[in-house]
């Protein structure tokens, strides 16, 4: 009789068995990998492929684990013995299971990386590195849970132990949680996307990166501003590079010698110029006598260019403002610039 009210040929066995048990178990995972393997490879798809590499470890061990509780009744160990053997098994299964599962959302959120909606998506896209670190540890921890509760641990005092130092850990970093959350909410919404031009806060600059607690802008002075996600979630954010056309709206001041048949005249070649154009878009061409201010006659233009390029819009705002002022020319009169005039009286 050995230790633990086992005989000492059981005690001799239980090491052979186990040995076997995972031989036997590496060559029939081997053969299953390659029984699934060629049905994979009849697939265009890479993910079945992926999985099958990513669970040749959990498919030796639960072969292991098969032939180990198949054979486990020829020790004749005893009901204690027993007991304890088979709460051992049904443990370690329990643990490949998860681990499997572990493995297999990886490779899911892998999988989903490489579609086209992520490449679409680049924002949303972005979560899926978090949230595949996120699916792991949630499946590795019920996996601990089953395996501490086969092995007769108090489960629920360990889990209401985790429960009062998680929240004590969620007090303690409730803003990184916040930023957290907010760099969700930014990529499920997609108020943005890395690289458009945006304006938030005052500041205007190119999204370079959106991480797990802020965003980066870097400005048109080059400088790189912060923004922390759990506040820009809620900031008042204008994406510019979501707009489907640029305005042009300048104003054109005339001098107050400009009579109104002149007047008359710039109003209907600036229109005439603006509706010529290749690129104007389909809204209204404003061209108006606005007001009269203190120094000049002001003429407010507006008009929409159907382009998304600044630098585009740009080149076709200089080349209206040349014939703008051609067309001023044209019509015998000229810009104004601020003049006052003083009328100075004598006391008698």
């Amino acid at each position: 009789m050995g230790p633990g009210g086992l005989l000492g040929w059981q005690w001799l066995a239980l090491p052979v068995l186990l040995g076997a048990a995972w031989g036997l178990g590496s060559l029939l995972g081997w053969a299953t990998r390659r029984a699934l393997g060629r049905l994979a490879a009849r697939t265009a798809a890479r993910w079945d492929d992926e999985l099958l590499h990513q669970l040749r470890r959990q498919l030796t061990a639960i072969w292991a684990l098969a032939i180990a509780w198949g054979a486990e009744p020829w020790l004749d160990l005893g009901k204690a013995a027993d007991d304890r053997v088979e709460h051992l098994l049904r443990a370690g299964a329990w643990f490949v299971v998860f681990w499997g599962l572990a493995a297999a959302a990886g490779v899911g959120f892998q999988a989903a990386g490489r579609a086209p909606w992520a490449r679409q998506n680049p924002g949303f896209a972005g979560l899926l590195p978090l949230g595949r670190q996120i699916a792991r540890l949630v499946l590795l921890g019920l996996g601990l849970v089953a395996v501490l509760n086969e092995l007769g641990f108090q489960v629920a005092s360990l889990l209401a132990g985790l429960g009062i130092g998680g929240l004590a850990l969620a007090l303690a970093a409730q803003k990184t949680v916040e930023h957290l959350f907010g760099s969700i909410a930014i990529g499920v919404d997609q108020p943005f996307r890395v690289g458009d031009l945006v304006a938030i806060e005052g500041v205007t600059g190119t999204v370079e990166a959106i991480g797990m607690r802020s965003t980066r802008v870097r400005t048109l002075d080059r400088t790189l501003v912060s923004f922390p996600n759990g506040k820009l979630a809620e900031a008042r954010t204008e994406c510019i590079s979501a707009r489907d056309r640029i305005r042009l709206w300048t104003n054109l001041d005339l001098s107050y010698a400009t009579s109104a048949e002149q007047l008359r005249r710039v109003l209907a070649e600036v229109e005439a110029e603006l509706r010529a154009h290749p690129r104007i878009g389909p809204e209204a061409v404003l061209v108006r006598l606005a007001e009269f201010k203190d120094s000049s006659l002001r003429v407010e233009v507006m008009a929409w260019f159907l382009t998304t390029d600044w630098d585009e819009f740009t080149a076709i705002r200089q080349a209206l403002l040349l014939r703008f002022m051609e067309i001023v020319e044209r019509a015998g009169t000229s810009f104004a610039f601020p003049t006052r005039t003083i009328h100075l009286v004598r006391e008698r």
